[in-house]
């Protein structure tokens, strides 16, 4: 990798203390960054070099996927760290900011390339590139390249906005969208799994799938985010981004060795094809709930309206479910469910494909109980699951599941932050949110949205430790379908380990 200044804004934040500082350590470790990467961290508040490389280091031994346990590694890997004071507004903090980095290029040598890294609010965006490009800072002679945080935007039109203005400073080549879902190790192995495995190239279509579900359930409440989700909500911090992501890459059809643009195009042709709704069909094929009190891991929780700071009479969404269909050859008449919630019994990220039955023979009850389903799990756990319908030698006449598991726990897996930062900095912007993906998207929940604030969609509650509101799963059973894995019986039996046949790790699909 080339020599590159690493611009860091919100250097003493959350973010880049839990993920960005680790995630640089671990790419330092397996020799990812090049020995004249140098990092400055920008903040308000005055912070001596020593101070700010004491700060990183505790970050890393927290954080840090690897156990920190060599000395000389660690002091090696905070010689790059500096810090400069910097309030976003003021105009002669960049200038000083530029001559900072002009010093470090210059010792560095080669050309100097320049990443700013914007792991601040969304309200500074604008005004953060602005003054990048009025300073000089975005004129090295070198690449230069924008990294930036959800959301972006509050909607279609506050979207577009925010776009018109980083594109004033920023080519939309050199701005990196990050959506951290696009960074686990199994989301980008989607496309992998489908085009190098010839009896799933051949079932991927709507001749053999009968439907796809795709959820995304934490068991966290708003925590110290309730001035800021109690605005945004599941539809906006969840599904306009991270679930459509995962809709997408699910659902592209990719030739072998793709090229970043190539991915970017398939990306946006499933965008394109995916069916709009009318504020009108809103209400029949979206959820929206909210959590009340109830219990998760044994313990009571209080319900949304009786977290700190959130308003009384709130009608916020912390659960989201939707029906979508995509019109094209492959997918046609396939719906997905897609469903993400705060406060639900399980945290999890799970994409389930479900098979269609074969040709209907004698057979005895039960066994359309079992469906054939090919599972990706991508959190907490990394891991696929091929779960098949098989005889029961021990009940004549009787079905079981039988199950194919491969899984990654055995080995050590980059965690996506690692991933995302390494493929910016190589230029590599195939798991990156394209601004036409992202505008399409906006697009498909703005509808919703209108229809939330004209409350013509019913505001369901759910209690805290369960799977969502009842209405979620009608909503699947208006099409004879149901949420799977959502307990052992619905799998019948998905978690008998007798039935399961286990490799060590998924490098042997």
């Amino acid at each position: 990798m080339e020599a590159t200044t690493f611009v860091l804004f919100g250097a003493t934040g959350d973010l880049a203390r839990r993920k960005i500082y680790p995630a640089l350590y671990n790419l330092f470790l397996d020799h990812k960054l090049n020995h004249s990467f140098s990092v400055i961290g920008l903040g308000r508040r005055e912070v001596a070099d020593e101070a700010f490389q004491a700060m990183v280091e505790r970050s890393i031994r927290d954080f840090s996927r690897r156990e920190v346990k060599d000395s000389a590694s660690v002091r090696s890997f905070l010689k790059s760290f500096r810090y400069n004071v910097l309030d976003v507004g003021h105009t002669e903090d960049y200038k000083k900011l530029l001559q900072r980095v002009e010093q470090q290029e210059k010792r560095a040598g080669g050309s100097p390339n320049r990443m700013f890294y914007l792991s601040v609010g969304p309200e500074f965006f604008e005004t953060i590139a602005f003054n990048i490009k009025q300073s000089g800072l975005g004129n090295a002679k070198g690449w230069k390249r924008l990294v930036i945080e959800k959301p972006f935007g509050h909607d279609l039109l506050s979207a577009q906005e925010l776009n018109q203005k980083l594109s004033e400073a920023f080519t939309e080549e050199e701005i990196y969208r990050i959506d951290h879902y696009l960074g686990k190790p199994m989301v980008q192995e989607l496309d992998v799994f489908q085009q190098s495995n010839p009896v799933l190239h051949a079932l991927w279509n709507n001749r053999y799938i009968s439907n796809v579900q795709i959820t995304a359930a934490e068991t966290v409440g708003v925590e110290e985010r309730a001035g800021y989700y109690d605005h945004v909500g599941a539809l906006r911090d969840m599904f306009q981004n991270h679930m459509l992501q995962l809709l997408m890459m699910l659902a592209i059809r990719l030739p072998k060795d793709s090229s970043p643009d190539e991915v970017r195009f398939k990306k946006k042709e499933v965008m394109e094809a995916l069916e709009s709704l009318d504020e009108g069909d809103v209400q029949f094929n979206v959820v929206r709930g909210q959590y009340t009190a109830g219990t998760i891991q044994g313990k009571p929780v209080q319900g949304y309206l009786s977290e700190p700071g959130i308003p009384a009479g709130s009608t916020n969404d912390t659960f989201i479910a939707a029906r979508l269909q995509i019109d094209d050859p492959f997918w046609k008449d396939v719906p997905f469910y897609i469903r993400t919630g705060k406060r639900m019994k399980e945290k999890s990220t799970r994409i389930v494909i479900e098979f269609k039955e074969p040709l209907k023979q004698s057979s005895s009850a039960g066994e359309n109980d079992i469906p054939n389903l090919l599972v990706f799990e991508i959190s907490p756990n990394e891991g696929l699951t091929l779960q098949l319908k098989a005889r029961d030698p021990q009940h004549k006449g009787k079905f079981k599941a039988m199950h194919i598991d491969f899984h990654t726990s055995s080995i050590e897996v980059p965690e996506a932050y690692e991933n995302l930062i390494h493929d910016a900095l190589h230029g590599d912007p195939s798991f990156f949110a394209h601004w036409n993906e992202v505008e399409l998207s906006w697009k498909w929940v703005q509808p919703i949205l209108n229809a939330f604030d004209k409350n013509t969609v019913p505001l369901h509650t759910y209690a805290a430790g369960s799977f969502g509101p009842a209405e979620s799963d009608q909503l699947l059973a208006k099409k004879g379908h149901h949420w799977w894995l959502d307990t052992a019986e619905a799998a019948n039996g998905v978690e008998e380990e007798e039935n399961d046949v286990s490799l060590p790790d998924a490098s042997n699909f």
